[in-house]
């Protein structure tokens, strides 16, 4: 038995019993080949939730620090974040964002799936902000369909993404699978770019329901 099976079949049951997720279209995402999950982020919770739905393993980037804690606890989520599907990157690094991107470029390319938040933070408020572009230049890479999703109700259980979560309900919603082939060979176009990234939040926000606001998270939490 894998390690993401194993910790599906003993904590999975737990988180669901925790959480309580209400899950809407997952038959949407294909059973096999490269995917992209590309959806909306309010708190740290959310990279837990999809791996306990979903049937496939979800590859997420997530920090670093995830996986290079000390003692004990630093060991038990190090063990958790990786058995779940995580791949530590320094994001914070000067490389960060193409370490990121050619990380997901790879994961697609063994024929998994890829989870992506494009706002490139949590939310700090509980809106929807503008998309960064490190998702169109997957979908037109690789050619990998994009399944957009919404998560909704986990920044309830975990206020500013802090502390332990309350029990609670989530709800998680997927849309239908978006492909971009119409662009193929223009993953340079930054106007292409753009389109393809902003046709997704727009698909993220109808599923969410979620006010949206046209400026990067990062410079609202600057702010």
């Amino acid at each position: 038995m894998s390690r993401f099976a194993f910790i599906k079949a003993v904590l999975g049951p737990v988180m669901r019993l925790m959480f309580r997720p209400q899950v809407e279209g997952i038959e949407r995402i294909p059973g096999e080949g490269a995917v992209i999950l590309a959806g909306n982020h309010l708190t740290f919770i959310d990279s837990i939730v999809l791996p306990v739905i979903s049937k496939r393993q979800v590859v997420f980037i997530g920090k670093d620090e995830y996986v290079t804690g000390k003692g004990l606890k630093g060991r038990l989520m190090a063990w958790f974040f990786t058995g779940v599907g995580m791949i530590p990157v320094d994001r914070d690094g000067a490389n960060g964002g193409v370490a990121a991107l050619m990380t997901g470029r790879r994961v697609l390319e063994e024929g998994r799936i890829f989870g992506i938040y494009p706002e490139g933070t949590r939310s700090p408020d509980g809106r929807l902000y503008r998309g960064r572009t490190g998702i169109a230049r997957l979908t037109l890479m690789t050619g990998a369909p994009v399944v957009p999703f919404a998560v909704i109700g986990t920044d309830k259980l975990q206020p500013g993404g802090q502390g332990i979560p309350r029990p609670g309900k989530v709800t998680v919603r997927f849309g239908e699978p978006m492909e971009f082939s119409r662009y193929e060979g223009m993953d340079r176009d930054r106007y292409v770019l753009r389109a393809v990234t902003d046709s997704v939040m727009a698909e993220v926000m109808r599923l969410s329901g979620q006010e949206y606001v046209d400026m990067y998270a990062t410079k609202a939490k600057a702010a």
